[in-house]
């Protein structure tokens, strides 16, 4: 990771985290508690999130300037995880992150 600048690694870190938050946080909190935890709209959105996360990260680590493109997108879906997480319960950890991902993948996009 030597050649990317320390504001991509900084964005590839937070990609990784979210997509392993929301991935976890779906699969285990949001199951156990059940209810608006598991609404299937919430559920997919949560997924599709670790999903972009990821591959925003991957885009990132390949060094293709499509990156801007995934990052956009990124930063987009993190915000609606973010707003979908705030309104339930034990969901704090999932908004941070969601949150600081939407930030950083959005300079990336610019």
């Amino acid at each position: 990771m030597e050649h990317l600048s320390p504001e991509m690694r900084a964005c590839i870190e937070a990609c990784l985290r979210c997509h392993s938050t929301c991935l976890s946080m779906a699969m285990g909190h949001c199951l156990e508690q059940g209810g608006a935890h598991t609404d299937p709209e919430h559920l997919r959105l949560m997924m599709a999130c670790a999903e972009i996360c990821q591959t925003s990260a991957n885009m990132m680590l390949i060094g293709t300037p499509h990156h801007r493109h995934t990052c956009r997108e990124c930063a987009e879906i993190c915000e609606e995880c973010a707003r979908s997480c705030q309104q339930l319960d034990g969901m704090e950890a999932c908004v941070e992150d969601c949150r600081r991902c939407a930030e950083s993948c959005a300079k990336m996009a610019a």
